[in-house]
């Protein structure tokens, strides 16, 4: 790290190692966040980023290392801690309690009480008041006393950010806060970080946007297989070698794969008809054919999983109709649609889609296992034969497979859900944000393993927020706006052109 004239960090991490299970996690790492700065954590998943900051924060122990804060040594052992010592962090999944007032959100666990030495009784106008002061240094002007759950995603990112301020923070840690944002809602973030900046604040920023990276960041540290790889001010690290850094090789400009139109000389796989869900999604017209890519294009709140849910029998449609192989059917069920031939990963894969206590060789299992029923258990060989097929087919990293699933990177979590469901042999595999959260390394082996799927026969519906990813592997893209279809775009298709048909039926 260089030493030059520069002011001090307010917070530097030397030194710092953890192993879990025997397996390397951290190696030798350092960190050094700067007031004033925005500084960017990078590294694909498993670089241990989230370790670092887990350690940093208190939630695991280091095996060894020094942290320092504002130049005197620290070394919290629980959140709490951390907190006080002015470590705020504010994590992907806001940790909140929606039930609870904004204002009690902010607060909780901190009350301002009545009377001189602090009594038994909320000072609930004093509580609001305070509420209502930081919610305006983030340029938020809400009702505090509402239900944190009437407000929208962004909102909650901001009461998050908020509640990190109320405990004078002298850092503060955004883990992949825009993953659920619009367009819109990150610019707002990113006007508010850098007021936060402004004011002397040391920030440390993960993603796994790289044009976020360079929108906001002052700094980027890289890490590779948990071990630092450089510091470098981002005016000094272009994209190319940002990515060279995270993966530690060129990487391919894009897929051996590339789709083109497929023509459809034969009956659709499955069909949808005006099919819709009252105040869900307004009726759709949808065409699956096997071996084509079929690509959902629209922006946040569009109707996108809407629609997927309705296809995998998570939602009962009171409108429309839906064939297989030319055949009526009813979803009422996900059990349904497995026993269709229908597969679908889930948007939020730590919710709906993993077990994390679970092995990996068990997560892997349960579909297959479900479709069969108790009545056929799968024996732990045969399981075991599976998992290791698709840890090796699909690169899976993982010291066993064994380990618990919630020990992975969140690229190798997902990598385990699309072998789930791969092992059902499915006609039809619904990809919901199937890259979502994850480097771009492992976005690419995702893709490219999507369209080798469809080579095979297999017909997949892809849904992301990332228009450069629908655009890339689809042979066709049904664009959606305000929850109906408006219209469908041939492969070859730019993302201008997806977004120029959006903004024409505004």
């Amino acid at each position: 790290m260089s030493t030059g004239a520069e002011p001090s960090p307010v917070l530097e991490l030397r030194g710092v190692s953890k192993q879990f299970l025997g397996v390397r996690a951290l190696s030798n790492v350092g960190l050094r966040l700067f007031p004033g700065e925005v500084h960017a954590l990078m590294g694909q998943n498993g670089a241990g980023k989230s370790t670092l900051i887990k350690v940093l924060t208190g939630v695991h122990p280091p095996d060894a290392g020094e942290f320092t804060l504002a130049g005197a040594a620290i070394r919290p052992t629980t959140p709490q801690q951390a907190q006080q010592l002015g470590i705020s962090t504010v994590y992907q999944e806001v940790n909140l309690c929606t039930n609870l007032s904004v204002a009690e959100n902010i607060f909780a666990g901190r009350y301002p009480r009545k009377g001189a030495r602090g009594g038994w009784r909320i000072d609930w106008p004093r509580m609001n008041a305070q509420a209502r002061e930081l919610l305006t240094r983030l340029n938020l002007d809400i009702d505090v006393t509402r239900g944190l759950a009437t407000y929208s995603v962004a909102v909650q990112q901001m009461v998050s950010i908020a509640r990190a301020l109320s405990v004078e923070a002298k850092v503060l840690i955004l883990d992949e806060p825009t993953s659920s944002l619009d367009e819109d809602e990150v610019k707002r973030l990113f006007a508010v970080l850098r007021q936060l900046r402004g004011e002397g604040l040391a920030i440390l920023f993960v993603t796994h946007f790289l044009e976020q990276v360079y929108a906001i960041s002052d700094r980027i540290t890289v890490l590779r297989n948990g071990e630092f790889v450089c510091e470098k001010p981002a005016a000094e690290l272009n994209a190319p070698a940002l990515i060279t850094a995270m993966i530690g090789r060129e990487l391919a400009s894009q897929s051996e794969v590339v789709p083109s139109a497929r023509p459809h000389d034969g009956q659709p796989l499955l069909r949808a008809q005006g099919l819709g869900q009252q105040g869900q999604l307004q009726p759709v017209d949808l065409d699956l054919y096997p071996g084509e890519v079929l690509g959902l294009g629209g922006l946040l709140g569009s109707g996108r999983t809407e629609l997927a849910r309705l296809l995998f029998g998570l939602a009962a449609n009171d409108q429309g109709t839906l064939q297989v192989d030319g055949q009526p059917v009813q979803l009422r069920s996900p059990a349904d649609a497995v026993r269709h031939g229908i597969g679908l990963c889930p948007e939020d894969r730590k919710t709906d889609g993993i077990v994390a206590e679970l092995s990996v060789r068990e997560n892997i299992a349960l579909a297959l296992q479900a479709r069969h029923g108790l009545a056929k258990t799968l024996s732990r060989e045969q399981q075991a034969e599976m998992a290791e097929r698709f840890v090796k087919a699909l690169g899976i990293k993982t010291a066993s497979i064994d380990t618990p699933i919630g020990l992975l990177s969140g690229g190798n979590q997902q990598k385990a859900m699309l072998a789930r469901w791969l092992a059902t042999e499915p006609r039809l595999l619904i990809l919901d944000e199937p890259t979502r959260g994850i480097d771009v390394a492992a976005k690419q082996e995702i893709m490219d393993e999507i369209l080798r799927l469809a080579q095979q026969g297999m017909s997949v519906l892809f849904i992301s927020s990332e228009m450069s990813e629908v655009v890339r592997v689809s042979h066709r893209i049904a664009v959606l706006r305000d929850r109906r279809k408006v219209a469908e775009l041939p492969a070859g298709s730019s993302e201008q052109a997806v977004y120029h048909v959006i903004a024409a039926q505004a």
